[in-house]
């Protein structure tokens, strides 16, 4: 079994591959998250575009033609893993099945990633830089990541 070659929708261990281009860019906060940090390859999301929000901290990405997201694919995500990112995603973004480039120009592979549910929230506007938000915003987030994790693994909080 000791074959390190990439996860296919076939595999039998059910490992999936995340493209994350928002928060989820720091590896502070997927450990928060995950409680590990998966290892990672650079990736590039093309006809889609990534907007900062009114008012908010973080990104949405929608499809956007001639334009193009980077971030990095996790890999090797499990199906408990993919559940709580669902969850901290929340129902305001659709989770999706996209091809993205590796930036090495090695392959292209098919991940999930999310994407803003409205494509046409008039919340959506200019860019969202990685590193403006790790500098003004990292501290507050780590800190409701923190909380979100706890909310999770209370044993009561299941609807």
């Amino acid at each position: 079994m000791g074959s390190t070659s990439m996860a296919t929708s076939s595999n039998p261990q059910g490992l999936h591959q995340v493209f994350v281009y928002g928060s989820l860019l720091s590896d502070e906060v997927v450990r928060v998250l995950l409680k590990r940090v998966p290892q990672s390859s650079p990736a590039i999301l093309d006809g889609f575009h990534r907007f900062s929000i009114k008012e908010r901290v973080y990104p949405a990405i929608i499809p956007v033609e001639n334009k193009k997201v980077t971030g990095k694919v996790l890999l090797g995500i499990t199906l408990p893993e993919l559940d709580i990112l669902d969850t901290f995603e929340d129902v305001e973004y659709n989770r999706c099945t996209v091809e993205v480039s590796l930036m090495d120009g090695s392959q292209k592979l098919q991940a999930h990633t999310y994407i803003w549910a409205n494509n046409s929230d008039p919340n959506l506007y200019g860019d969202w830089s990685f590193e403006e938000w790790s500098q003004a915003h990292i501290k507050d987030y780590m800190k409701m990541t923190m909380g979100f994790m706890e909310e999770l693994e209370q044993p009561e909080s299941k609807p």
